[in-house]
This record gives structure tokens, sequence and C-alpha cells, in this order.
């Protein structure tokens, strides 16, 4: 994308872009009723809910499609709320702009596929309307910014991304995971690209939304996306992970927002002194990995000319057993210290294989 704007519908110096709503469009008084709730809480947002429901398995509640698209555009016109639907097809765009829906999200099973999202850029093209589009449902960063460019070539230039976390064979205690660090590389490569969290997919459950919303927020992500509906218990989709007006309010409000600190003197020379620190550790870091790996490499030229295999199981087993407890007694968790290990210990095994191969290409 050479050319990402930050969306027209929103001045980020007004505070976080935020969407809330139910998961589906179920009737028109439960459109109303919750978007009136929703208004109350003071709180700015955009009101979304979904009219076609793209649903794992068939038999369960699909949306009322092209039914319910009146009453979305009442919220609007009575409610005075800008409104968002998710579109899979050129037909639901088609339908959205003829309505006068202000934006737009494509979901993450349209999202894994290229054919589909050409599809939509296509019946976009040479229309001005904000599209959001969240993350595919696997951990592909390529397939996500794929579908940016997709769209960002179509001409739409009012586009935002919808973090939404991954599903992974074990997800727990998650619905889906959030693996943080895609959402960040995405922002590093585009940093006016503004990221939207879509905590109740990620969450799944009530209970985890407050910490999930407030690490959102300090990753400095743009708003939330939290799906809410009047009475959650007869929701026919999603029912276990949406929450009352009442309760998104509550929560909103006991969330640290992004503030302005960052710009107060002080605060900024205390953050480059604590960074300055930092820099010099990792720089050590640096010089010691480099240092280990030298060693590493020595020790993979003395298993070629032993013969001995590259991978010592139980010299790995020894490895993570003591580094494991030196890591639980300094405060590091066993998430942290497994993960560095394993990239310590893959970036070895490719040195040694390379001092292997250097004598079977100087023999060649």
């Amino acid at each position: 994308m050479k050319e990402v704007r930050i969306l027209d519908t929103w001045n980020p110096l007004a505070g976080p872009l935020n969407i809330f709503g139910p998961c589906s469009a179920e009737s028109q008084e439960q459109m109303l009723e919750t978007a009136r709730s929703l208004k109350e809480t003071g709180i700015p947002f955009v009101f979304r809910a979904g009219l076609w429901k793209p649903r794992t398995r068939p038999g369960t509640f699909e949306g009322n499609g092209l039914e319910a698209l009146p009453w979305l555009i009442e919220v609007q016109k009575e409610v005075g709320l800008k409104v968002i639907t998710e579109v899979a097809t050129k037909e639901h765009v088609e339908a959205c702009l003829k309505a006068g829906v202000d934006m737009l999200w494509i979901g993450a099973r349209t999202t894994a596929n290229p054919f589909s999202i050409q599809e939509l850029a296509d019946a976009l093209k040479g229309v001005e309307i904000p599209v959001l589009i969240k993350n595919p449902i696997h951990p592909d960063l390529s397939l996500w910014i794929g579908a940016l460019e997709r769209i960002s070539g179509a001409g739409i230039k009012s586009l935002a991304a919808i973090h939404r976390g991954f599903h992974h064979y074990d997800n727990r205690p998650y619905r889906n995971r959030p693996d943080w660090e895609m959402p960040i590389e995405l922002k590093s490569r585009f940093p006016n690209l503004p990221i939207i969290c879509d905590i109740s997919h990620i969450g799944g459950t009530p209970e985890l939304l407050p910490m999930i919303a407030q690490r959102a927020f300090d990753l400095n992500m743009d708003g939330l996306l939290i799906e809410s509906h009047r009475s959650p218990k007869d929701a026919l989709s999603d029912a276990q992970q949406q929450i009352t007006p009442n309760d998104l309010k509550q929560l909103y409000n006991s969330l640290r927002k992004p503030d302005e600190r960052i710009l107060d003197a002080e605060f900024r020379d205390e953050l480059a002194e604590l960074r300055k620190q930092i820099d010099g550790i990792d720089a050590s870091l640096i010089e010691l990995l480099a240092e280990r790996m030298r060693i590493v490499h020595g020790i993979g030229v003395q298993k070629r000319e032993r013969g001995v295999t590259i991978f010592q199981l139980e010299r790995w087993r020894e490895i993570m057993e003591n580094y494991m407890v030196r890591g639980r007694k300094s405060g590091l968790t066993d998430g942290f210290i497994r993960k560095v290990l394993e990239a310590i210990h893959l970036e070895s095994i490719d040195i040694q294989q390379h001092a292997m191969h250097q004598v079977s290409e100087s023999k060649a």
C-alpha cells in the first residue's frame, strides 16, 4: 500500500475509534433498543451489526440478510449513529452502497480468500467509503496485507485493519489467540494504518474482555470492537461473548486510555533515559549472542569431524530444565524463556548444519 489515509469518519485527536453493537441484526426492535442503550453510555462509537453471518456449520442462524438492511439504516437515521456491517460478496457491497451504509468491514473468512477479496475490490472501484479488514482466521500476515493492498488498489483510501485474533489447534484460554506480534508488525510496516481490536472474538467470554481491552490500548491500538446485545443470553449468534450496553459502559470506563503524557517534556526525558539503558543492554545481548554462535560453529566443526549428529536430545533437555529454573528465579515466565531458548536452539542448528555442509561443498 503506497498510501493509507486515516479514516475520514474518524478524528484520532478526538479519541479511539470504537465499534459497538450486536453480533447480528435479529429484529428491528432488537437493533433500535440496543443502539439507543449504547448511545446512552455517552461513549463515541460506530454501530455494528451483521446482516449476513458466515457460520462455520449449517443449521445455525445465518442472519436476516437484505431484510435487516432497513433496520440498520433506521438506527442510522433515528438514533443518529454511523453504521457498519460485514460484506462478503459484490451483491452485499452493492446493496449496502445503495442503502447508504456508512462503513463496511470484511470478515476473517473472506480475508483468507484472495478471489473473494478481489471480487469486493472490483465492486468498490470508484467508491468513497471507509473499509475495515479483519485478519484472516489463521496467522498469515501476508494474507492480511494482501487484502489491504487489493482494496487499496481499488482506490479505497480510507482503510483500517481489525485485529480479531487467530485460530490455533489450542486457543485456550481465548476463543482466538491474540498473537499480538502480528498487529504490531502490521503497524510497523504501515504506521498510518489504524488498527481496531475486536476483543469479543479474541476473548469469546466476558471475563477476558477487560484484560484484552487494556492490552489493546497499552499497545496503542486505535479503538475497540465490542459485541453488545440488549439481552446476550437470548442472542441468536455468539451469545457467550456479547455483553449488555451497561456492562460495556462499566468495562470501557474502567480502562486506562491513551493520553497525552508523551507530550510532556519531563516524561519524554525520563523515557529517553530508560530507553538508553535498554539500548545498552540490547547491544550487549547482541554481542553475547554473536559470541555464542561463534562457539556453536566450533561445536559444529567438532561434530562434523567425529561424525556426531547435530541434535542431542539430552543436551537440549538439560538446557531447557536448567534455564527454566533460572528464569523463574529471575522473575521471567516459562513461556518467555521457552520462546527465547527455542529461537536460539533453531539458529544453533542452522549454524551447525552450515558447518557440516562446508566440508561437503569443499570436497565437491
